[in-house]
C-alpha cells in the first residue's frame, strides 16, 4: 500500500512539474523577443500600407528607439501626413503631434487602443511597449516545427488589475526570436485581429521579420502593412530625440 502511494506520489510530482517550467520560460519567450526587436537602440525607415476594399495609400515612416521605454515614430511622407509624429516615454506616457492644428496632445489610456494614422494598429502597437511582460499571464500552450525551427505558441492573459483591453493575446515565436504571428482576442475570446509576418530577412547584422501586415478578422479585405527598408541597431540616439520639444519642432 505504502508502495503505491509512493508511485502516485511520484507521478502527481512528475507531472505537475512541465506546467511550472512552461510558465516560467514562457515569460523568458516573449522577454528576449521584445529585447531582440528593440535592441539597445535602434533606427528604421518604413513605408506603411493602410489597404482598404475600394482604396489604399501608402505612408513613409521613421522612427527611433532607446532601451524598452522610449520610442518616436515620425511620418515624412506623402507631404499632407508628413510631420504626424508619437512619442513614448516611461510609464507608457505617450504624445502625439498633429502639425495640421500645431499642437501636442497626451494620449490618454483610454484612447490607447484607438486607431493610428487611420491604420489597423492601434496607438498601443505603435508604442511596442514591454508591459506584455509583466502585466499578463503567461503559458506554453504548444511547441512546433516550421521550417527547421522549433515555434513556441504563447498565451499571454491580463492580469485582473491591468487596464488591458484584450481578453487574451497569442504569440508564435520562433526560436531564433522572430515573432511569426501575434493574435489579439477580446473579453469573448474571440479574434479581433491578427498581426503576420510575411517576410524574414536579415537585416541590421540579424534575422527581422521586415514585413508584417496586420489583418481584421471580420473585415474582409481590410488590412495594414509594415515593410522595413533601412534598419541599425545600437547606434547612438541623444536623449534630446525624446522629447516634446524635439516632437513638435524636430532637430535634424
Amino acid at each position: 500500500m505504502r508502495k503505491k502511494s509512493f508511485l502516485l506520489l511520484v507521478v502527481l510530482l512528475f507531472t505537475r512539474q512541465p506546467a511550472a517550467d512552461s510558465a516560467i520560460d514562457a515569460r523568458a519567450i516573449i522577454r528576449e523577443a521584445i529585447d531582440y526587436y528593440r535592441g539597445l537602440s535602434s533606427y528604421s525607415e518604413m513605408t506603411m500600407t493602410i489597404h482598404r476594399p475600394d482604396w489604399e495609400r501608402t505612408l513613409s515612416v521613421q522612427a527611433w528607439s532607446s532601451g524598452s521605454k522610449k520610442t518616436l515614430v515620425r511620418v515624412t511622407a506623402p507631404p499632407r501626413d508628413a510631420g504626424n509624429a508619437t512619442l513614448v516615454l516611461d510609464d507608457n506616457k505617450v504624445w502625439s503631434f498633429a502639425p495640421r492644428i500645431n499642437r501636442v496632445i497626451r494620449i490618454p489610456s483610454s484612447m490607447m487602443s484607438q486607431s493610428w494614422m487611420g491604420s489597423d494598429f492601434s496607438n498601443k502597437d505603435i508604442s511596442r511597449t514591454d508591459e506584455i511582460v509583466d502585466q499578463y499571464e503567461h503559458r506554453l500552450v504548444r511547441i512546433d516545427d516550421q521550417e527547421g525551427h522549433k515555434v513556441y505558441v504563447i498565451e499571454s492573459i491580463p492580469h485582473e488589475e491591468a487596464a488591458i483591453v484584450w481578453g487574451k493575446e497569442i504569440s508564435h515565436i520562433r526560436d531564433d526570436h522572430v515573432e511569426l504571428q501575434h493574435q489579439f482576442l477580446d473579453q469573448d475570446m474571440q479574434t479581433v485581429k491578427t498581426l503576420d509576418t510575411l517576410d524574414i530577412q536579415k537585416m541590421g547584422g540579424r534575422l527581422f521579420a521586415v514585413q508584417q501586415r496586420m489583418n481584421m478578422q471580420e473585415k474582409v479585405d481590410e488590412w495594414t502593412e509594415f515593410r522595413v527598408l533601412t534598419l541599425d541597431f545600437d547606434r547612438d540616439i541623444p536623449d534630446y530625440l525624446f522629447t516634446l520639444s524635439n516632437l513638435r519642432n524636430p532637430r535634424e
